[in-house]
């Protein structure tokens, strides 16, 4: 029987940092995903503060991504070694596309079925969590 959260992203905000990782860890590098992912950022603190960052992030700022793969949007979409624990995962480096987010690197891994949980780098350095839903919405 397959964890709850790993199908339900918005599920993850209650998650540290810590179990984060592991999930991050159990990952796969997959297929790279297609269509409009619904976001989820995930802060690693758990409780009401992450509640409410993804809340705002989400409100505000930040709703997901949207790849076409066949296209070839997202030009810097390729399977490469993680920061994070060098095994493949999928990387979106932004240093070639966007002077704003030049520094940024997002790594990504399919948790479930159309879920992706991603990391996020400023540079080395491991900043922030978030998840995907590619699954189509009926």
């Amino acid at each position: 029987m397959q964890d709850v959260s790993l199908t339900d992203p918005p599920a993850l905000i209650g998650d540290t940092a810590d179990q984060l990782a592991k999930i991050f860890g159990s990952g796969v590098a997959g297929a790279i995903p297609n269509g409009r992912g619904k976001g989820t950022v995930l802060i690693g603190t758990g409780g009401p503060l992450a509640r409410l960052a993804a809340a705002l992030a989400y409100a505000l700022a930040w709703r997901g991504k949207v790849v076409n793969a066949r296209e070839g949007r997202l030009k810097n979409l390729v399977t490469q070694d993680s920061w994070y624990d060098g095994e493949t995962c999928i990387v979106l480096d932004y240093s070639k596309t966007s002077f704003v987010a030049r520094k940024i690197r997002d790594e990504i891994r399919e948790i479930a079925p159309g879920v992706f949980l991603g990391l996020v780098f400023w540079g080395r350095r491991h900043v922030l969590d978030f998840a995907l839903d590619f699954r189509e919405r009926r």
